[in-house]
């Protein structure tokens, strides 16, 4: 660990890298168990996304549809997002000692993480105005929400959710750290970050907690309104048979949405509220709810049932 640090005259400044701590209080036994799980749950949440981007590409059914064309995006997106996670958390895990990471490599992964996360929130309420569109405006919804117009939908996501946290990722990492250079977590996390500053940063902190807030709440509130709209579209139709293929629609999405919100707002919105919890909410929405999204997808969607089947069992 002492090559980690630089002595100054009064203090000891962090120059090169942090040690994470993930889970001290784990036996070993413990730590290989946890690890062969999250393992497992890893593979499977690539392979089940990767099922997914395949069968949006290679069937024709759904390789124009706007809901699919979302899914694709979003189904990439969470292979990424669990990446920038789930392979150092594994390594740190099968080995006896703390985690070391450079400092250039924890930013990379904060940054990586929060803007794919931030870019899933988007997708989150794109997904949602599709389905506002698809069951409130139902003849003008092909002009809508074309195609082209849903892939430049897409793309807008995907650039302001990498846009979104530059700023304060930047100014967190310009700021002074002292050691100890530990962090009580598995990933490079704000909270842990900016308690190891030498000197407080409120500005910096109100500044990342608000973006934060910002690209929770807004995507979130702007989902419950297209759902309220929804809602009250479904229950003037006049069969029950056709409010219940309206509702089978958004039940898959609103189940991962519900995933989703509900364990990042723990975390991001009401940090001081997490406690000793904070890993485990953190594990959740990092690596169980990226596997769950598939299965949530594949099993309520019909459509997609039927592609998968058509793409990988019968080759077209």
């Amino acid at each position: 660990i002492k090559y980690f640090f630089v002595w100054g005259s009064n203090d000891t400044s962090l120059t090169a890298g942090f040690v994470l701590l993930g889970f001290p209080s784990l036996s070993p036994a413990s730590r290989l168990l946890l690890c062969s799980l999250l393992s497992i749950c890893y593979a499977f949440t690539l392979v089940g996304n990767l099922c997914i981007v395949w069968a949006v590409l290679r069937d024709s059914r759904l390789t124009h549809l706007p809901m699919y064309i979302l899914l694709g995006n979003f189904s990439s997106l969470e292979m990424c997002y669990v990446s920038t996670t789930a392979p150092r958390m594994l390594w740190d895990l099968s080995s006896p000692l703390p985690g070391i990471i450079s400092f250039n490599g924890c930013f990379l992964q904060f940054y990586f993480f929060f803007s794919m996360g931030t870019t899933e929130s988007f997708l989150l309420a794109a997904m949602a105005l599709d389905r506002y569109l698809a069951i409130c405006h139902p003849l003008r919804y092909p002009m809508l929400m074309s195609p082209r117009f849903c892939c430049s939908l897409s793309a807008f996501c995907w650039v302001s959710g990498f846009l979104w946290f530059l700023v304060p990722i930047v100014l967190i990492s310009k700021l002074h750290f002292c050691g100890p250079n530990t962090l009580d977590h598995f990933i490079c996390d704000p909270g842990p970050l900016l308690a190891s500053s030498c000197v407080p940063a409120p500005t910096t902190e109100m500044a990342f907690y608000s973006l934060s807030s910002i690209a929770i709440f807004g995507p979130f509130l702007f989902i419950v309104c297209s759902y309220a709209a929804v809602l009250k579209a479904v229950m003037q139709l006049p069969s029950a048979a056709s409010r219940q293929k309206a509702f089978s629609t958004c039940t898959s999405h609103l189940a991962v949405v519900g995933l989703f919100y509900g364990s990042i707002m723990v975390t991001y919105v009401a940090p001081e509220a997490s406690g000793g919890s904070n890993k485990v909410v953190t594990l959740f929405y990092s690596v169980l709810t990226p596997l769950l999204n598939p299965v949530i997808y594949s099993l309520r969607n019909k459509e997609m049932k039927d592609a998968l089947r058509r793409t990988l069992f019968q080759g077209n």
